[in-house]
């Protein structure tokens, strides 16, 4: 009976030791998931990492979806694509604190690691957080805060680790259907976003692509194996925030019907030929403008989102131009703007680049009554 107790006494021991050994650490890592807010900025959420350490009394966030907000260049810098991006490290209570106050989700997954993977995690992290390491130029895409983390776990952990599937099934989601999923409540900025950025959006999504997402990521991170070994518990909730808003009015909807309807009707009844010359300039200059306003973007900017952008062929920036060339010959210049407007749509409809053609459709159809008008003008002035 003694000779029993003391077996079982020093398997306890052995066990006691080796859990000892595979983590002696005294460090808890996870994975901190918060959820859409109100703010543009806050629409997609956010992903960040919170490291606990019982044996120095820290308990923080690594962040790296910091930026310095009061550059004298921060407009500039934001909206030409060079605003740098850094890792910040403070208090867990702190970060906590700015999800309460916004009134954001914020959900944790504890990582299972053993204590040489922790220390290479929280190393990693450290490093990255100096300052000749820790900026990096911020691409919405395909270099934010999810994508960042979601690259730490392979390079960390080798070539044991593997992310499950997390496409959605049966899908072929491209980058503008997944963010478009996401504005579904605020049209205003969904159908902005769709004008400026180009047809690199355009393409499927990759597994590792969907991951610059923070929601995608935390489902890859809870089916994600190390050794055929899950690396991650359940997630639980910390913060649950707001319920679900509801979708807005479609402004940019009821604009575009509204100046379809006053063009149509300017320039088809003659007793409103005032008003239907007022709004030949108000399409002409409102395309124009957001033509040269894609160029900028395209050719001035460092978002790679915004390259190749087939709007343009619709938004010809020479009609701002034209605009205010009332005595021009224009019939032939109306011809090759609608052979444009109509290759864009062509475009749209073998998913080279998709327009956001609900809200979109009743203003093509204002410039096409507008270049139908500028052609027979243009034949008149030819046959008189």
């Amino acid at each position: 009976m003694m000779f029993r107790k003391i077996i079982w006494v020093f398997i306890l021991f052995l066990s006691t030791l080796a859990s000892a050994q595979e983590d002696t650490s005294h460090i808890r890592i996870s994975l901190i998931t918060c959820g859409s807010g109100t703010e543009p900025w806050e629409t997609f959420g956010h992903t960040a990492i919170r490291i606990t350490d019982s044996l120095a009394g820290t308990d923080n966030v690594y962040n790296y979806g910091t930026f310095n907000g009061y550059d004298n260049d921060f407009l500039i810098k934001f909206t030409r694509g060079k605003l740098l991006y850094y890792l910040s490290y403070y208090p867990y209570s702190d970060f906590l604190n700015e999800y309460r106050v916004s009134n954001r989700s914020v959900s944790e997954q504890e990582l299972v690691l053993d204590g040489e993977e922790k220390i290479a995690f929280y190393n990693f992290l450290i490093n990255n957080a100096r300052n000749e390491n820790k900026y990096y130029k911020y691409d919405f895409f395909f270099d934010n805060c999810a994508t960042r983390i979601r690259d730490i776990f392979p390079r960390v952990l080798g070539s044991g680790f593997n992310y499950p599937d997390v496409l959605p099934p049966k899908q072929a989601l491209t980058f503008r259907q997944i963010i478009n999923q996401y504005f579904y409540r605020v049209h205003w900025q969904r159908f902005g976003v769709n004008l400026l950025l180009g047809s690199r959006i355009d393409k499927k999504m990759t597994n590792s692509d969907i991951m610059f997402l923070p929601d995608y990521l935390m489902k890859a991170v809870a089916g994600a194996s190390l050794k055929n070994k899950s690396i991650a518990l359940p997630s639980q909730p910390v913060l649950f925030g707001s319920p679900h808003i509801p979708a807005e009015l479609n402004g940019p909807l009821i604009l575009a019907i509204f100046i379809a309807l006053l063009t149509i009707a300017g320039l088809t009844l003659p007793s409103l030929i005032k008003l239907g010359k007022v709004m030949v300039f108000f399409n002409l200059f409102l395309s124009g403008f957001i033509g040269c306003f894609i160029l900028v973007m395209w050719f001035a900017t460092d978002h790679q989102a915004c390259a190749n952008n087939f709007n343009l062929l619709w938004a010809l920036p020479t009609n701002i131009v034209l605009a205010f060339a009332p005595k021009r010959n224009k019939n032939k210049y109306a011809i090759i703007a609608v052979i444009f407007l109509f290759i864009s749509l062509v475009l749209h409809i073998l998913k080279v680049q998709e327009l956001p053609v609900l809200e979109l459709s009743p203003y093509l159809l204002s410039l096409i009554f507008v270049y139908g008008y500028l052609y027979r003008k243009g034949t008149a002035k030819k046959i008189s």
